[in-house]
This record gives C-alpha cells, sequence and structure tokens, in this order.
C-alpha cells in the first residue's frame, strides 16, 4: 500500500509452504484478512517472498496469468521479493543454510535472474522493483582470509551477470529493476563498512572492466549500470545488532554512491546483562525459550572497553552468560516490531522509529518499506496472535509511526 510516498508492505515469508501452490493459497488467504483488518481501501502492496521451487512455476504462462488475474481482482500489486532464502524457510532447519546456495554457484545467480524475470511481469508500469538478497555467503564457512576473498570474487562476477541482465530488462521494458544486498552478521557483508569496501575494492572496479569488454560501453557508464542495478537492503533489526546509527549509515551508504533499495522493517531482541549471578540465572532459563533450532540467532554484545565481540548462534551466548563481561546483548531473533519488551528482555524498536524518521526527512533514501517478522511459528507462546492479527498489528503499528512524525 502506499504510505506518503512510499510502498509499505509485509513479507510473505511469513508464511510457511515453498511451493507455489502453498505460496498462492497464503497470499489468498491473508491479503484479503489484512485489508479489511487495516480497512485499506486502495491497492495493497505485497513483498512476495519466493523460493526456487516456487520461481520455477510461476514462471509458466498459465500459472503467472493466474496470478496476474488474482492481483487484479484482489487489488493488490507486487514491487519487492525477498530471494534471501533459497529454499525451506519453515518447520526445518535453517540455520546457516539459509545461506545456500551462496553468490559463489551458478544456483543462486540462475535463481535471482528466474525472479526478476518473474517481476518484470508483475511489477505495474512507473513503478521500480527490488529483490533482497544475501550478503554473498556465510563467513564461517572459510577457513582463511584467501578462501574468503576467492568467494568474493566469484559472487562478485555473478553479480555482475545479473546487472547485464537487469540492463537488458530496462532497456526492453523501461522497467528499472535492482538487486538489494541485504548484510548480516556472520554473512560475508555484515554491515555498512564492508558492503562499501565490497563495492570500492570488488563490484566497481571487476565490475567496470567485465562490462566494458562485454558490452562495449564507457567505465563511467559501467559504473551508473552497477549503482542502479545493485543497491542495498537495510535490515533494521541486523544493522540494530551491530551498533549501527541509522542517520551516519545512511549517510556514509550516500556518500560511497550507494542507494537503498529497500528497508525491512525488524526488531532485534535487546538484552541488558545484569551484575548478580542470580539474575544471570535466571535470565538464562528465560533466553532459553528463544534458543530455538529452526534459524541462526547471532549474538552481538557490547563489551566494557566500548568494544563489539560476537557469538555464532545464542546457545553458544549463553554458555558464556555466567561469567561474561559483556554489558549488552542484540540477538537476531525478529520479534514482533509493535512491541518493545518481552518480559526480562527489550527490543530495538526504538531504532525502527530512528529510521522512520531519517526517511521521512530525507524521501530519498528509499521507496520500498516490508515488514519483516518471520519468527510467530518459534516465538514463546505468550507472544502469540493470530497470523492475520499480527500481521496487520504490525502493519498499523508501522503506519501510526509514519504518519506520527
Amino acid at each position: 500500500m502506499q504510505i506518503h510516498d512510499f510502498h509499505l508492505s509485509y513479507c510473505s515469508n511469513i508464511h510457511p509452504g515453498e511451493t507455489w501452490d502453498a505460496t498462492f493459497e497464503n497470499l489468498k488467504i491473508y491479503i484479503p484478512e489484512v485489508k479489511n483488518r487495516l480497512k485499506h481501501k486502495g491497492p495493497f502492496g505485497i513483498g512476495l517472498r519466493l523460493s526456487h521451487e516456487a520461481s520455477l512455476i510461476l514462471q509458466r504462462p498459465e500459472r503467472m496469468q493466474e496470478f496476474k488475474e488474482w492481483l487484479k481482482k484482489a487489488n493488490a500489486y507486487v514491487f519487492t521479493l525477498n530471494c534471501f532464502p533459497y529454499g525451506g524457510f519453515h518447520r526445518t532447519k535453517v540455520k546457516e543454510n539459509v545461506h545456500s546456495p551462496d553468490w559463489t554457484t551458478v544456483e543462486r545467480k540462475e535463481y535471482t535472474v528466474r525472479s526478476f524475470q518473474i517481476l518484470a511481469q508483475l511489477l505495474p508500469e512507473g513503478m521500480e522493483g527490488g529483490i533482497s538478497t544475501s550478503p554473498l555467503s556465510y563467513r564461517h564457512w572459510f577457513s582463511s582470509e584467501k578462501a574468503k576473498n576467492e568467494a568474493i570474487e566469484k559472487s562478485t562476477f555473478h553479480l555482475i551477470e545479473v546487472v547485464e541482465e537487469l540492463a537488458k530488462i530496462h532497456q526492453e521494458t523501461g522497467k528499472l529493476l535492482h538487486l538489494d544486498i541485504e548484510p548480516e552478521p556472520d554473512g560475508i557483508l555484515e554491515n555498512s563498512d564492508e558492503l562499501i569496501s565490497f563495492f570500492q575494492n570488488w563490484l566497481l572496479p571487476k565490475g567496470k572492466a567485465a562490462l566494458t569488454e562485454k558490452l562495449g560501453i564507457t567505465a563511467e557508464e559501467a559504473e551508473r549500470l552497477i549503482k542502479t542495478h545493485i543497491q542495498a537492503c537495510y535490515d533494521v533489526c541486523h544493522f540494530a545488532i551491530v551498533y549501527e546509527n541509522p542517520a551516519e549509515t545512511f549517510e556514509k551508504l550516500k556518500s560511497a554512491g550507494i542507494q537503498v533499495g529497500k528497508i525491512q522493517i525488524s526488531a532485534a531482541l535487546k538484552v541488558i546483562i545484569p551484575e548478580s549471578a542470580i539474575e544471570r540465572f535466571t535470565l538464562s532459563k528465560r533466553l532459553q525459550e528463544f534458543a530455538e533450532s529452526t534459524y541462526l540467532h547471532q549474538v552481538v554484545a557490547r563489551r566494557k572497553d566500548g568494544k563489539f565481540g560476537s557469538y555464532p548462534d545464542l546457545p553458544q551466548a549463553i554458555e558464556h552468560l555466567e561469567k561474561t563481561k559483556d554489558l549488552e546483548w542484540r540477538i537476531h531473533f525478529h520479534v514482533p516490531v509493535f512491541l518493545d519488551n518481552y518480559g526480562a528482555f527489550q527490543s530495538t524498536q526504538s531504532d525502527i522509529s530512528l529510521v522512520l524518521n531519517q526517511i521521512l526527512s530525507n524521501s530519498g533514501i528509499t521507496k520500498h518499506l516490508e515488514v519483516e517478522t518471520y519468527t510467530w511459528e518459534v516465538l514463546p507462546e505468550d507472544t502469540h496472535l493470530t497470523l492475520g492479527e499480527s500481521i496487520a498489528r504490525e502493519l498499523s503499528w508501522v503506519i501510526g509511526e509514519l504518519e506520527m512524525e
């Protein structure tokens, strides 16, 4: 839906199911319900999570036509896709495999190109479209700096092939599409500095050389194509976990010439570490509720000396809780955005307010907003609402924040 100059939706990765039939069925159930709960009468934007398996089906002309007819009837439109998870994302052990296959592989590139071809058919005229994707790979899969750099180089050339395809789509259809790289803790790219470094040291120099040779264009035109079609996905949860200040991050990206294709509105768990042993023991027991087996819950710690440390997953952090010198933990657990505390815990909801304030005062940052809370099935039971209520309440909270600023 359009709020001010922004297209706002929720990411359909909230719904279980990897097949196109399951994905479509969930949209048919929940889009009308959420619209009704919000009393929204205009066109309703959809942030579509499209798995590899689902994309193979939706690309078929008869299934595409069926979906287009439903969108028209439902008064809905698709403006962004989430193609970070390639395969299974619910009711299975995902953990670090959410990055697989990574950007070193042809499979990841082909899935992404196919998804863009689908988005180009769905996107309304006069609107730009984006797809969010992984931060190249999972850094702990590489045992040396050399191995990591080799992965970055392979990823770079696959991304440049995507740029070629997007430039071709733009030329043939007039539709502007961009791939939005989503930094995440323990990804090869986990913060704004690493994303900027990737652009400056890999994507631009190697990409310009490749595109000038393949397309017979100038280096300046090649750089313009790269910066147009490769952008950033600012996941508020992820940047809050690594303690980035939104205003400073947006300014750094702007100075580097990196556009923000999409902001994913999400909140992380925030825990202030108590000093007493008894309180730490109690905290440990409560945190166990969130140490579930489906998703990675990376932890970034703020320490007394002002430095930061990290744990690859919440169970490892809990093991150190009794004796840790950490002052605060921020945990990669996408909790509902409309709550700012969970009993003994807080959330990074305040970072969402800061981000929304930034985009309202500078409408050039991005046009795409997508609420991304996908952990409803693994949240402690005292946070549960029905799924339709949950989605509507999240969107309603964001709308309230946008209209209040």
